[in-house]
């Protein structure tokens, strides 16, 4: 009861705020243009308070999955009167500002979360990197090399290297293919051997302690598809025992085998499963689905540091959302993968619980999904605003009211078929991760 308490409060607080935002976006771009705004509402259907100000009704409304803004001239039912003070009276472009602006405003809010995240509490950094470099376990592929299982590594070409993440940085200065010399520490003896660099992975210096307990597990993923769920210890693959999270993940993409047997310690229970989709050679946590159980620790940037990192990182992330948007049109992706009111609250829920930075994170994300989502060229959406504004534009002429009205008719039967299918897709993971 209290996970679903703090999954639907945090989720709650983040729509209302970032539903707020968008629409406080068109608000502003239509009064700074002299239109006047009948009603800001947060919510559709019934109000359930309302008070006014000015010209304009602002509502809080029963249904608190979005929001809207209606301007006086914008209603496809009512004809244009010409006043001047409407929507239609202004000119395109500054109607297409007006319905950009909303976007617009979960983009800039993007940039802010992300860089409240990195300045205030910093950026998230595996705390077993900065530990001292033993070699929990050693490839399969490695068993005859120098390096053993149990070793600390110590230097690396002659740098002293006194933790994991100065290790791999050190090693990533050679060539791959070139002999690294290594000094260990093997039973209390200093010990120099030496492991010839791979281009692909770190593993020929062996594995670092990460235990192999799942964290989280993506939709539609082969860890997915295999059973593997969030609390899962990862024991064994094709019958060999493994201790750390990398030597899992390396295990699994160099399996021999057409579905690899995974053994998993869930609660008290040994259970097998099956990776029905073996990853290929890219195989990664991504790839297969899973991660691995951490402990971080953050790091703070400075003020100005922390700005251009958030730029860049949602730059990032706009062009990842862009590639799912490209893979559904292209059916590289099924609609199915996509995540709905269910499953955001339950994400929004994880990361509340995971702390301030996640959470933050997590909300900088959605802004951005909001903010790409309403660009999408459907009309009844913000870019189905600007596309039909750009058609017009191109006539020299408007669209009239009844080609419009079907439009939007049509826009909002497949928004509501597209969030039954999604919130239908959250439930049943919701099913099969019990």
């Amino acid at each position: 009861m209290s996970t679903f308490l703090i999954a639907a409060a945090s989720f709650t607080v983040m729509l209302c705020f970032l539903v707020l935002l968008h629409e406080w976006g068109h608000f502003a771009a239509a009064r700074l243009f002299g239109v006047r705004v009948e009603v800001f509402s947060l919510g559709f259907g019934p109000r359930l308070m309302h008070w006014k100000r000015g010209d304009t009704e602002y509502r809080l409304s029963a249904l608190p999955f979005g929001g809207y803004v209606r301007m006086a001239g914008d209603s496809l039912s009512k004809p244009r009167t010409g006043a001047a003070d409407e929507y239609l009276s202004k000119t395109r472009l500054q109607r297409v500002v007006i319905a950009l602006a909303g976007p617009a405003m979960n983009l800039v809010m993007a940039v802010l979360l992300f860089w409240a995240s990195f300045w205030l509490v910093g950026l998230p950094y595996p705390a077993y990197l900065t530990r001292a470099a033993s070699v929990a376990a050693v490839a399969e592929e490695s068993q005859t090399s120098d390096i053993h299982a149990g070793d600390v590594i110590t230097q690396v070409d002659g740098v002293n290297t006194p933790s994991w993440d100065a290790v791999l940085a050190q090693a990533a200065k050679a060539k791959a293919g070139s002999d690294i010399r290594l000094v260990v520490i093997r039973n209390g003896i200093r010990v120099t051997v030496t492991v010839q660099k791979d281009a692909n992975d770190t593993s020929y210096l062996g594995y670092p302690l990460v235990q192999p307990r799942v964290d989280s597990v993506t939709a539609n993923s082969p860890a997915s598809k295999a059973g593997l769920k969030a609390g899962d210890l990862v024991k064994s693959v094709d019958g060999d025992a493994l201790v750390t999270w990398p030597q899992f993940v390396d295990m699994v993409r160099e399996s021999s085998a057409p579905y690899p047997v995974i053994v998993v310690l869930r609660g008290r229970k040994t259970v097998p499963l099956h990776i029905s989709e073996p990853a290929d050679s890219r195989t990664g946590d991504e790839q297969l689905g899973a991660t691995p159980k951490v402990k971080n620790i953050y790091h703070r940037q400075g003020f100005l540091m922390s700005g251009r990192v958030a730029v860049l990182v949602t730059f990032l992330c706009v062009k990842e959302i862009a590639g799912v948007f490209r893979g559904l049109f292209s059916s590289l992706i099924s609609i199915r993968e996509l995540q709905g009111v269910v499953g955001i609250a339950r994400e929004s829920g994880q990361a509340a619980s995971h702390g301030p930075a996640e959470y933050l994170d997590l909300m900088a994300l959605i802004s951005l999904n909001l903010g790409l989502l309403n660009l999408l060229p459907i009309p009844i959406l913000d870019g189905g605003q600007v596309l039909m504004l750009a058609i017009e534009g191109a006539f020299r002429r408007d669209i009239s009211l009844v080609v419009r009205q079907r439009f939007v008719q049509v826009s909002v039967i497949f928004l509501l078929g597209l969030t039954v299918l999604a919130m239908f897709s959250d439930i049943q993971r919701i099913i099969q991760s019990y």
